[in-house]
Parts: C-alpha cells; structure tokens; sequence
C-alpha cells in the first residue's frame, strides 16, 4: 500500500499552537497569580488547573481546550485518529505544564537584579526546538511525542487568529488613509 494514498491531516503552524497555548496558561496563571502568594501554591494551583483544562476538558470536548478552540485546533491520537484517552493526555500535559509553570514562573519573578530566573524558560524552549527541527515526525513537540499525539486543525471553533488578522488589515488600511 503506497502511503501516498493516505490523506494528510491538516497541520497547525507553530505560531498557532504557541498562541493556543499563551491563551490557556494565561487564563489559568492569571487566577492563580491573583489569588496566591506564595510560589508553591501558585505552581500547585497552576498544574490542578492545568490539568482540569487541558487533560480533563480536551477530553470531553473532542480533543479542544478553550485556547485550541479558539484558534481551530484539536489533539488526536496518532494511532487511531481520534480524541486520546485520559492517559496519553496526562503524559502529553504533564510535561507541557510543568515546562509551562516554570517559564511563567521565570517571567513573573524577573527584574534587572534576577536575570537568572530566564533559566526556567528552557524546558519549554527545548521542547518546543524540537517540533521546530523534527521532519521525520511531522513537527511534532516533545510533549506530542510521549503523549502519542499531533495537533491538527478543525472547522470547529473560534477562528480567532483569522478575525485578529482581519482586524490588524482594518487597522493598517484605515491609518494609510
């Protein structure tokens, strides 16, 4: 059987799954930085929230996080092309929200005193180096790789990297006149 039959499915660009991901880890690190002082708290709270939306939530909600949603993508099972299940997503999850909590972590706690602190942002840097250099596994991220996953796009959601394209054109239009 060539392989060359096969439909492809429709990738995601980096750009999106970064934007996808800032818009989930911000939402939680916004509570968490708001209602907590103390750092183990916060990266405690993070990582429940974390997984409630990103393992839990995906899982119910055909493979979308609210920040997938928003910009038109969903996680799928390499395998079987489908939602995965509980335990591929708490792999694939586990590793990005621990690499997530440190680099926000790292950013809050930055000042010209500390700039040390940039330290914490390399598990994420890393993981995210490797989708940028993998060919042979479609651009898949670290993280993709042990959960078993990829990140494809839908028809289904927000398309909000479209409508802030299309505002940013509006923008640029209306100040040349």
């Amino acid at each position: 059987m060539s392989y060359d039959l096969v439909p492809q499915l429709p990738r995601v660009t980096l750009a999106r799954r970064l934007a996808s991901l800032s818009l989930d880890a911000g939402l939680i690190w916004l509570v968490t930085i708001i209602l907590f002082d103390s750092w183990l708290t916060r990266m405690t709270i993070f990582l429940l929230g974390w997984v409630a939306m990103r393992v839990f939530l995906v899982a119910k909600n055909q493979g979308q996080s609210l920040g997938r949603w928003a910009f038109d993508m969903r996680v799928l099972d390499t395998r079987f092309k489908r939602t995965p299940r509980l335990l591929e997503l708490f792999k694939r999850e586990a590793l990005l929200g621990f690499a997530t909590v440190l680099a926000l972590e790292g950013l809050t706690g930055l000042t010209s005193r500390n700039a040390y602190v940039l330290i914490l942002l390399l598990p994420l840097f890393f993981d995210w180096v490797i989708a940028l250099v993998d060919l042979e596994r479609h651009k898949q991220a670290f993280h993709d790789w042990v959960g078993g996953t990829i990140v494809v796009g839908t028809m289904r959601g927000y398309s909000l990297d479209i409508k802030i394209s299309w505002l940013i054109d509006k923008i640029i239009n209306y100040v040349r006149r």
